[in-house]
């Protein structure tokens, strides 16, 4: 029986787990860092935390003997995709990182694409504007540095909310969701500019539609570079990947 590690937290990680989970010739693990409250089912056994860094990982790869490893992770979690892509290296483990494509602007989009998430504030201006914030929880603290603006903060979990950021509003929510949705949440809350990550998927993409229908300009953060590695953007190349690479072997000292 081969062994898989699926570091995860994705949609594509949770997929590609459902369509291994019933195979007679795999034993399935899906990773998760655990930074959200309510675990999704992944329909395979799960673990929750991280490695220890780049050791962590390799002994656990060692241990657990696993034969292939799938870098499923987020897009702008750079630090575990490098650490995966070492630990693969050190224990001679089959990687692969399924990595889906990022976003491309389209006719009617009004993209301002900034590097990073103070960038992206910085674009914002001086003068007060009502912006939707479609970002990570641990970023919502660089906001904080212009106040001026009235932010509507959107989060899987609730929040530690920064004592200075006075002028905002928050909701929970965790997607996919719907084009209308999204359309009637900037609406009602009459937000002129949208932040977002660069996350590509279908799962988020509503906000950017809706922020095109609306006519709004959307600042844009662009993907971190990840290190180099063999990659698949979709859950049926990775498939087919595991089908022929993932496999028992010798592993190293």
């Amino acid at each position: 029986m081969k062994r898989i590690l699926i570091l995860g937290g994705t949609t594509e990680a949770r997929l590609l787990a459902g369509r291994l989970a019933g195979r007679a010739d795999l034993a399935v693990t899906v990773s998760l860092a655990g930074r959200t409250a309510e675990i999704i089912d992944q329909k395979v056994p799960t673990r929750v935390g991280g490695f220890g860094g780049v050791a962590g990982l390799a002994a656990y790869l060692i241990e657990a003997e696993v034969d292939a490893l799938v870098d499923a992770t987020h897009p702008f979690a750079e630090i575990i995709s490098a650490h995966a892509i070492e630990a693969a290296r050190m224990t001679g483990t089959p990687l692969i990182a399924l990595r889906r494509p990022a976003w491309e602007a389209t006719t009617g989009d009004n993209w301002i694409t900034v590097e990073t998430m103070a960038a992206a504030v910085q674009a914002l201006g001086r003068v007060p504007r009502r912006v939707f914030l479609a970002i990570g929880r641990k970023e919502i603290a660089i906001v904080a540095s212009a106040p001026q603006h009235f932010y509507l903060i959107r989060s899987i979990d609730p929040i530690d909310r920064p004592p200075s950021l006075v002028n905002a509003a928050y909701v929970l929510g965790r997607g996919p969701f719907s084009e209308a949705g999204e359309y009637a949440l900037l609406k009602a809350h009459a937000i002129d500019a949208v932040i977002s990550r660069n996350s590509g998927g279908e799962a988020g993409y509503a906000k950017i539609a809706a922020a095109r229908a609306l006519g709004l300009p959307v600042i844009m953060v662009s993907r971190p570079e990840l290190p180099a590695a063999e990659t698949v953007a979709t859950v049926e190349a990775a498939l087919a990947w595991l089908d022929h690479v993932a496999r028992p072997r010798a592993r190293a000292e």
